[in-house]
């Protein structure tokens, strides 16, 4: 799977580690949180394109890259989407940040989108929709239909954790998105939850029940 890409580097696996301990509080997954979607969202941005351009050091005049081509947006799925937008924007402070709004229906399951507000140029950006936890792939999917809805086409999806039913279903309904993940669990038990990952990852960031 050449679209799906699992960071293996020891300090990803170390810091997911430590998150997934439930004895890790609040302050501490938080700060984890951001690191990992650093540390991930380093990698997914791994092919943007660079220009040369001259400037002058102390001592010469060289040619050196700078961050060219399609302008970024990065697009929290929320509530727990929020903490890794935060962090990712610290490396690329110019990018338009936009926000989905998803729960899912205790019934049905299905995602339902209550908010909706992105870069009114979506459709001239590499788009990183980013959201800690790919379980299902409901979410992930209705987000990603509606990036494309409003244009979108170069979209990568970002998360801290997911489960393989996830990624095979995004990648069945959206073969073109790269999927960035620190770890590819197990599966799902009977309620969708990842296992063993780490609980309610929005809950946790918040430190809400």
């Amino acid at each position: 799977m050449t679209k799906v890409h699992t960071i293996t580097h020891p300090l990803v696996q170390h810091k997911l580690t430590i998150m997934r301990d439930k004895n890790t509080g609040t302050k501490e997954f938080r700060e984890l949180t951001h690191e990992l979607s650093q540390l991930i969202g380093y990698e997914a941005m791994r092919n943007i394109k660079t220009e040369l351009v001259e400037i002058e050091t102390p001592l010469v005049k060289t040619k050196a890259p700078v961050l060219a081509g399609r302008k970024l947006a990065l697009i929290p799925i929320l509530r727990a989407g929020l903490a890794m937008a935060d962090a990712i924007a610290d490396f690329v402070p110019n990018a338009k940040i936009g926000h989905i709004g998803m729960y899912r229906d205790p019934n049905t399951h299905l995602p339902v989108e209550y908010y909706c507000k992105l870069p009114s140029d979506i459709e001239n950006r590499d788009v990183f929709l980013l959201d800690p936890m790919l379980a299902t792939g409901g979410s992930a999917i209705a987000a990603i239909d509606l990036l494309k809805q409003y244009g979108a086409s170069n979209i990568k999806f970002v998360c801290i954790l997911s489960a393989p039913e996830g990624v095979d279903k995004i990648r069945q309904a959206h073969p073109d998105v790269e999927i960035y993940t620190g770890s590819i669990d197990e599966g799902l038990n009977d309620h969708d939850y990842i296992i063993p990952g780490l609980g309610d990852a929005g809950d946790r960031i918040f430190g809400t029940k």
